[in-house]
């Protein structure tokens, strides 16, 4: 692994660092360009699987530094590839007891999910080699979702809701994986940058908080007071307001 940076970036991928609708980051150039300069860490934080993000880091230039994946239920580092543990199957077990209503990745094909997420058969592929959560579309009311998140949470799951699925895990977060990886490398400052309400604990954990706008997502609303005076909100939607708030937020170095 490299040597612990002084600065650690922590950034949700879909609706953030890559557009919501293609799934490109070339609009966030000109941010990954002064990370680089500055010697900053890239980590990044998604829903998406080890499988889906290891080609990413690969692009990215981020091989080096570890990646959280499936929101936060695991840790890819660079030097164990192997994330240990797989609660992938007892998690679809407690699904089958639940009320209907929840089509997750496990119950979709390839095409299901490319269909879905705009990704190719290959990349819906990837999508599905999941280990310890399951994305999904909820096809019932607003109401039924609310007994099914109650019950699912008697039973030990916990749902959160990004800018497309519903993910259900058995209840660890973007921000608890934050946390570990701030413990390993020691830098001394952290940005966690999302778009989502599924970002909202890892933005909180933060030294610094990004709020990337989205039209296209449920958002994220304020924060109480003491905590929105550490979150800076772009104007900008995907890769080009992630840039946006890179470049403003690292003037100083």
């Amino acid at each position: 692994m490299t040597a612990d940076p002084k600065l650690l970036v922590f950034s949700d991928l879909d609706g953030t660092l890559l557009d919501h609708h293609n799934y490109r980051w070339a609009a966030a150039q000109p941010g990954l360009k002064r990370l680089s300069e500055i010697g900053a860490g890239l980590v990044l934080a998604s829903s998406k699987t080890a499988a889906e993000i290891a080609p990413l880091q690969q692009e990215l230039g981020s091989t080096r530094m570890p990646a959280i994946v499936e929101n936060g239920a695991g840790i890819l580092w660079p030097d164990a590839p192997d994330i240990e543990g797989d609660r992938y199957q007892d998690l679809r077990t407690v699904l089958s007891q639940l009320p209907t209503g929840f089509v997750g990745f496990g119950d979709m094909s390839d095409q299901d999910v490319a269909d879905a997420t705009g990704l190719n058969p290959i990349q819906a592929a990837r999508a599905r080699t999941r280990r310890f959560s399951e994305p999904g579309l909820w096809t019932g009311t607003e109401a039924e979702l609310d007994r099914f998140v109650a019950q699912a949470r008697n039973m030990g799951l916990f749902a959160s809701r990004g800018g497309r699925f519903l993910t259900m895990s058995f209840g660890k977060t973007k921000a608890d994986a934050l946390r570990d990886v701030v413990q390993q490398l020691r830098p001394s400052r952290s940005i966690a940058l999302g778009d989502a309400p599924n970002d909202i604990e890892m933005l909180m954990a933060a030294d610094q908080g990004v709020v990337v706008a989205n039209p296209d997502g449920p958002g994220i609303p304020p924060f109480p007071p003491h905590i929105e005076s550490r979150i800076f909100r772009t104007d900008s939607s995907g890769p080009q307001g992630w840039s946006e708030a890179i470049l403003t937020l690292t003037a100083e170095f």
